[in-house]
């Protein structure tokens, strides 16, 4: 009797999972995006220096970097906030007729200043140049507070892929009956910087009306991805 009973429920069991897989399922990846006002920029900026002279060379960098970062302190900058980002020093050849020759040194030194004020980062740029910065490589933006923006990023990209499955089972004469599996693929956070930032030349502020750097705060970009399976009949 025991081996009766055992005989039927395996092949109940057996039944069940053939008409389990038997069920369509259906795959997709939804995506979701939010944008958020950048609160925070860095700015990297700094000083490069040739001479025939190694040492006057990094001098040279040096006075400067120590102007620029008087100038800012000036103008409202913590000094906790005004950091090294890196320093350098190579040598520069001439070559005539094969033969190598020094033509200089070159030292350079570049600060990263993390600004809070969005309306002023383009003024500190003019100070930093009118203080003696040659060079410029970028402003970096981020939003100090994000997770509402990660969740809302999270809840579109659900609705999404939803949206995208029921569009695909409608094309096959299918109904979604239900979810199998979410698998989350993350969030992340990007600079939308078109149209965001741009420059009008290095002109010092006192240079004439409309002369100076001009820049406008990124919106970042928090996108998240899901990946769900859903059932369907």
């Amino acid at each position: 009797m025991k081996k009766i009973i055992a005989l039927l429920l395996a092949v109940m069991l057996v039944s069940f999972s053939f008409a389990a897989l038997a069920e369509p399922r259906i795959t997709v990846k939804g995506t979701g995006e939010v944008r958020v006002s950048a609160d925070t920029a860095v700015i990297s900026l700094g000083v490069n220096a040739r001479d025939r002279d190694v040492l006057k060379a990094q001098q040279k960098v040096n006075e400067s970097i120590a102007a620029i970062r008087q100038a800012l302190i000036d103008h409202g900058v913590k000094e906790e906030d005004i950091n090294t980002e890196f320093i350098n020093i190579y040598a520069m050849y001439d070559y005539d007729n094969d033969r190598e020759q020094l033509a200089a040194y070159n030292a350079g030194s570049t600060l990263a200043i993390r600004v809070t004020d969005m309306e002023s980062v383009g003024a500190l740029i003019d100070i930093c140049f009118a203080a003696g910065a040659n060079t410029l490589n970028g402003i970096s933006f981020s939003a100090s507070d994000t997770e509402e923006a990660n969740n809302e990023a999270m809840k579109k990209a659900v609705a999404d892929a939803v949206k995208k499955a029921e569009i695909l089972a409608g094309s096959a004469g299918l109904k979604i009956t239900g979810i199998e599996l979410i698998s989350e693929g993350g969030a992340v956070s990007y600079e939308n910087s078109i149209g965001n930032v741009y420059a009008k030349g290095f002109e010092m502020p006192d240079a004439g009306e409309g002369a100076g750097t001009v820049v406008q705060a990124a919106k970042l970009i928090i996108s998240a991805s899901v990946t769900v399976t859903f059932t369907a009949e």
